[in-house]
């Protein structure tokens, strides 16, 4: 059952980290922010901050 649970774990965190860059990509696209909270504050960001280069 544990190696289930890792394949699972690795499949989830293989989506997470798609999903982020697919978010990184379109608000560069549509060159809007990206809102982040820093230290429970609302904060807008450049999207080019967070993207990671291939």
């Amino acid at each position: 059952m544990e190696e289930k649970n890792k394949v699972i774990r690795e499949k989830f965190i293989k989506g997470l980290e798609l999903y982020y860059q697919r978010l990184i990509k379109s608000k560069i696209e549509s060159n809007s922010d990206l809102v982040v909270s820093e230290n429970g504050k609302v904060v807008y960001v450049d999207p080019r901050k967070y993207l990671k280069d291939k």
